[in-house]
């Protein structure tokens, strides 16, 4: 039987990828801090929803694909592949798929620290931003 905390987890990604913004904040406790590359993000669940609503802004269809996951009392470690096709600012219409890492805390069933990373290098090189390894965009 899930507990609270792996509920609290599990809702956010799957209303991640089902893009319900009510869901997701309902996961998340008052306090949440959350964490992107480049470094803290927020804090509270308005901006938390921010992130993910800028986040579909520039990737209409980002899906998270979960590979893995590892849960420890009141940690949630998930490893998997994010895929999109970039329509934001700068569009370029490319897709991307970058490998994520997206760390949890839980407390009485609530999300209260989310921390993601992602390879943004890789990102960049994807969408023909800056040159790949073989100097190709």
């Amino acid at each position: 039987m899930a507990t609270a905390n792996q509920l609290a987890f599990d809702t956010g990604t799957d209303a991640f990828n089902a893009r319900d913004f009510d869901r997701l904040a309902e996961s998340l406790a008052d306090d949440v801090v959350f964490q992107a590359p480049g470094g803290v993000w927020g804090e509270g669940k308005e901006d938390c929803i921010r992130f993910h609503r800028n986040l579909f802004d520039a990737f209409p269809d980002a899906y998270l694909d979960v590979h893995d996951v590892h849960l420890a009392e009141d940690v949630a470690v998930e490893e998997g592949t994010l895929t999109g096709t970039h329509d934001g600012v700068a569009r370029t219409g490319r897709s991307v798929a970058l490998g994520y890492v997206r760390v949890t805390r839980q407390r009485d069933g609530k999300n209260v620290s989310m921390s993601l990373m992602l390879d943004r290098l890789g990102m960049l090189e994807q969408l023909g931003l800056i040159p790949n390894e073989q100097g190709r965009l």
